[in-house]
């Protein structure tokens, strides 16, 4: 086993990372002084519904493409070969669900935040329950997507661990409690070129030095890393066909469908059509994202063959690995790790501000509006800055907690993506369940958590209890649970099939946020049904998706009636329920406004209709 190999940064590579940094901060200072300058709480946490579709779609990108996936994907490749590329066939109906569904729903609602659905659809309480898992899971996971990165680059380069930590934090703060939404979309779309750019230097010059790309995919191919379609229906196999393509489907739903930083995305369009259409233009852009994946995971393969870095001691985990073979392909091109690591950080910039943002206008509008009037709009807006500063500092305490975790990282992790799972079923079941009550959603909600917190934390113990030795192998898991891929680690040793608890420990993690939205539906109707149903004509319109009355059209009128598949999901931001919802709205967000404001959006009402 070798030491520890250091290889170290170039002064091109650290004007080329500080370069992203004064790009990225700059870009929020221009919306924070030109424009509207953030003076009201639609600029700064909606941008004043001002969006078109290509800026839109790139920042729903950059969201989902944290650091951490960026070293993930690769390594997983590099270990297990090509399976996880089939998570792509999951993209399809993971977006396309999310674009003729969900979209239409909160877009015609008009709402800031998508927990404001919940109490139109349920009660104050359910509201108050969602936006609160949201912000325990955004918490946890800013932390890790900060710290992991940041770590990385540390052990391999020797950069100031502490020095990057605060350097990211404090910009990302910067520009998002200045800037606002415009700062943090418009900076996403200039680091999602970053990214690219970054992957790509990677990939050519690494295809070159193995002898180009025939050669890559011959090596490849000879160490059994190109992975053929696996149709084993075998939940408990970690990748197959079914786990990734299917299971993948309700992680993508969780992340683009419900998940506030996405949602804001969609809300901030000008229009319904460009919500739509950015949610269609994410398709192709994640396609090539996860193929640069695996392009940098073959190309490490056919440099490195079975002896990885890992196994020669130059690095001390998965995560590290894909740095450690970056500097060792760009050592003698000056500024190209410099380019990479901008990439890197790229991706935790934009996963962070995103977070940032939706946690101030969640924490704005569903814990501190409904409570706190009157509010004038000037100050509304402060607090919501203030409010992105503030979560700006506990990234960073959470960045410092993370640190002393050590292996309680990788739980920190799989915590994102547990939660994600429930609240996509509680969204599910008031969207698409007409008989589910408050109640039902309430009890739903908790018997998710209990559990995901159940399988998730009784599968970490048990793979702790089982590192006895033999151990043959460690991995990363890509777990793209809300936002992310969460390094996990595996024991692959050839045990028996396991049985009864055990089995729902070993499920793939691939299947978690199905199997948790699953159970927050079934005992929500459960619970329902025996406390109450409630009926269609009592509900807010517009809040549920007529998804049976369309798949039972051919019943007739009167047992649709009966069975609450009646009502058509109608634009309803204009026409005769406009000022039923505006009423529902206000009562929801317990905005005061002034009178001259009142009578500026009756006169917007009349020029819509």
């Amino acid at each position: 086993m070798g030491a520890i190999v250091q290889m170290h940064f170039s002064t091109v590579d650290y004007v080329i990372f500080v370069v992203l940094l004064v790009a990225s901060a700059g870009i929020g200072l221009y919306y924070a002084f030109s424009g509207g300058r953030q003076r009201t709480t639609q600029e700064f946490l909606l941008a004043d519904r001002s969006m078109r579709c290509l800026p839109v779609s790139l920042s729903l990108l950059a969201t989902f493409q944290s650091a951490v996936a960026i070293l993930g994907a690769p390594s997983e490749i590099y270990t297990h070969g090509t399976q996880y590329w089939f998570l792509g066939c999951s993209y399809f109906l993971g977006l396309l669900i999310p674009a003729h569904i969900f979209i239409p729903v909160f877009y015609r609602l008009r709402l800031s935040s998508a927990y404001q659905y919940l109490e139109l659809r349920f009660s104050k309480s359910v509201r108050i329950c969602g936006t609160l898992t949201f912000i325990f899971q955004m918490v946890i996971y800013m932390g890790v997507v900060l710290y992991a990165p940041a770590l990385a680059l540390n052990a391999v380069t020797g950069f100031d661990l502490w020095g990057a930590v605060l350097a990211i934090g404090l910009v990302c703060t910067l520009y998002t409690a200045l800037g606002g939404l415009k700062a943090v979309i418009w900076t996403d779309v200039f680091q999602t070129v970053v990214m690219f750019a970054g992957q790509l230097a990677v990939i050519i010059v690494g295809t070159h030095q193995a002898g180009g790309i025939a050669e890559v995919w011959r090596k490849a191919q000879n160490g059994s890393r190109i992975s053929g379609l696996d149709l084993n229906p075998d939940p408990l196999e970690r990748h197959t066909f079914w786990t990734l393509g299917v299971g993948g489907v309700f992680l993508m739903l969780a992340l683009y469908g419900v998940n506030q930083a996405q949602v804001q995305r969609y809300l901030c369009s000008r229009t319904e059509k460009e919500a739509i259409m950015s949610c269609y233009a994410v398709f192709p852009c994640q396609q090539i994202v996860l193929t640069l994946g695996c392009l940098m995971g073959l190309v490490m393969y056919a440099r490195y063959g079975e002896e990885s870095p890992l196994d020669q001691g130059y690095v001390k985990s998965n995560d590290q690995m894909v740095l450690y073979f970056v500097m060792d392909v760009l050592r003698d091109l000056p500024g190209l790790p410099g380019l990479f690591v901008a990439c890197l950080f790229s991706g935790a910039l934009s996963t962070i501000s995103s977070a940032f943002n939706s946690l101030a206008t969640v924490t704005m509008e569903d814990l501190i509006k409904p409570h706190v009037r009157p509010m004038t709009e000037a100050r509304a807006t402060l607090l919501s800055k203030m409010l992105a500063l503030a979560y700006g500092l506990v990234c960073l305490a959470m960045a410092y907690i993370a640190s002393l975790m050590g292996s309680v990282l990788q739980a920190a992790l799989s915590i994102f993506g547990m939660v994600g799972g429930p609240l996509l079923g509680l969204f599910c079941l008031g969207m698409f369940f007409p008989w589910a009550n408050s109640t039902g959603a309430l009890v739903g909600l908790a018997s998710g958590l209990v559990m995901a917190f159940w399988i998730g934390i009784g599968s970490f113990v048990s793979r702790m209890s089982a590192s006895v030795p033999p151990v043959i192998n460690t991995t990363v898991i890509p777990d793209l649970g809300n936002m992310t891929t969460a390094v996990m680690t595996t024991l692959i040793t050839s045990k028996p099939r396991p049985s009864g608890v055990q089995a729902l420990y070993s499920l793939s993690y691939m299947w978690y946020s199905a199997h948790n939205s699953a159970t927050v539906v079934v005992v929500g109707l459960l619970v329902s049904f025996l406390t109450g149903p409630w009926k269609e004509k009592d509900l807010n319109p517009g809040t549920i998706y007529p998804v049976l009355g369309n798949l039972l059209f051919f019943l007739p009128q009167r047992y649709r009636e009966k069975l609450c598949c009646v009502t058509p999901l109608e634009d309803n931001s204009k026409g005769p329920d406009h000022q039923h919802y505006q009423m529902a709205q206000k009562e929801s967000n317990g905005v005061a406004y002034t009178k001259e404001e009142d009578k500026l959006r009756e006169e917007e009402g009349e020029g819509e209709r």
